[in-house]
């Protein structure tokens, strides 16, 4: 029997050591994404003429790629689009396909005007994410343009459930743009607003640029962004968005501009 013991004193003295050796398992917290960083809020400066409450939002340097000389330059004009002599109108049948057949394979220009509400040329959108070879959209503002991805609702949802880092999209509102992640909102000053709010009625396209250079930080493999205006937004103001993408001319945060546009009313989604 003293032998015995002695056996069974060892085995559980050997046993007891390996599990002190054993490394405990790490913690589901550690298992959390890594947090999205924090946007402060801007400085709000004034400027000597500005009445206390008023603020004077800083102007945004223009940057995007060179204007592209050798596409086909349509010039909207409310739900209208011109093509030099030719004007069509999308949301007629006979328009649609003319158009479609005139820009079929090539790159087209898309220059907006003051007025054009992106709810009115979701027709014109849909033939050219169909027919056209690329897309460029044209800087109310400046000599330069951006290359996009159409998609409409239905392209967006499916562009969204692909398996990728980031799904970075800029939910441009009229009260500011949100930023969102696949792991959440970015956070702005107030955590229930956007994440970039208005400020003196004007969008704030330069802290817009700053919070982009933010999330391009955290998402360092991300290659595409989305950019998702309301659909009663003009063109021309998001357009004016997609160069807050940009630190310099030719010189995107990241390669893919993706453009989300309402789907046209009977028809089928897609993109």
């Amino acid at each position: 029997m003293g032998l015995r013991r002695v056996v069974l004193t060892t085995l559980l003295v050997t046993v007891g050591a390996g599990c002190r050796d054993e490394k405990p398992a790490e913690p589901l917290q550690s298992l959390k994404p890594e947090p999205l960083p924090t946007l402060a809020a801007g400085s709000g400066a004034t400027d000597a003429g500005a009445l206390p409450h008023e603020e004077v939002v800083p102007s945004a340097p223009v940057y995007g790629e060179a204007v592209p000389e050798e596409a086909l330059r349509l010039e909207l004009a409310g739900e209208r689009v011109r093509l030099g002599a030719e004007s069509f109108e999308a949301v007629r049948p006979a328009d649609a396909a003319r158009l479609a057949e005139r820009v079929k394979g090539r790159e087209v220009l898309l220059v907006p005007d003051a007025d054009t509400y992106l709810v009115q040329v979701s027709e014109l959108l849909a033939v050219l994410r169909d027919s056209a070879k690329t897309v460029w959209l044209k800087h109310p503002d400046g000599a330069v343009a951006y290359p996009v991805v159409l998609r409409d609702e239905e392209g967006f949802r499916a562009w969204l459930e692909e398996v990728a880092p980031g799904k970075l999209r800029i939910i441009q509102r009229s009260d500011g743009f949100e930023l969102t992640t696949s792991v959440g909102k970015l956070p702005g000053p107030d955590a229930n607003g956007p994440s970039v709010p208005v400020r003196g009625g004007k969008q704030d396209l330069v802290t817009l640029r700053r919070a982009l250079g933010l999330l391009k930080g955290r998402f360092k493999t991300s290659e595409d962004i989305c950019l998702v205006p309301s659909f009663g937004t003009e063109v021309a103001q998001a357009v004016r968005a997609l160069g807050a993408v940009y630190t310099a001319n030719g010189e995107p945060l990241f390669e893919t501009l993706c453009f989300i546009y309402p789907t046209p009313r009977g028809v089928k989604d897609g993109g």
